[in-house]
């Protein structure tokens, strides 16, 4: 019997899919991959994110006192599906059920392109 495995982000950290089509130039030329790895920015789909930044609880009440509640985090900006642009220097390679992914930290994301845009709908009229 085979166990499924998974993996589980950290904090504010994001697994990303490289976007592949980045060794090629718009006219299809395939580029050589040590000039692709070399680029400072890079980009790719979110897989997968961490459950955000580690709020503290701050009952100053009775700090001696062993806190009940849940751990609380503040939630990341990015969202899986998202397409990061982000810096390569930032970025940690791995490779799991054979394929590559980078595991980045939101601080170094540069900027995310989302397909929709959530309205809030009593902005409509």
């Amino acid at each position: 019997m085979k166990v499924g495995k998974e993996i589980v982000v950290i904090g504010d950290r994001i697994l990303i899919s490289v976007d592949s089509d980045k060794n090629r130039t718009e006219s299809g030329l395939y580029l050589p991959q040590g000039l692709a790895e070399k680029e400072k920015v890079r980009s790719g789909y979110i897989v997968k994110t961490g459950p955000g930044y580690i709020f503290p609880h701050t009952d100053s009440s009775e700090p001696w006192r062993k806190s009940e509640a849940d751990t609380k985090y503040i939630p990341l900006q990015v969202r899986t599906g998202d397409y990061a642009i982000f810096l390569r220097k930032d970025a940690v390679e791995i490779e799991y059920d054979e394929k590559k992914y980078l595991i980045v930290s939101q601080s170094g994301i540069l900027a995310v392109v989302r397909d929709e845009l959530k309205t809030d709908d009593s902005d409509e009229e």
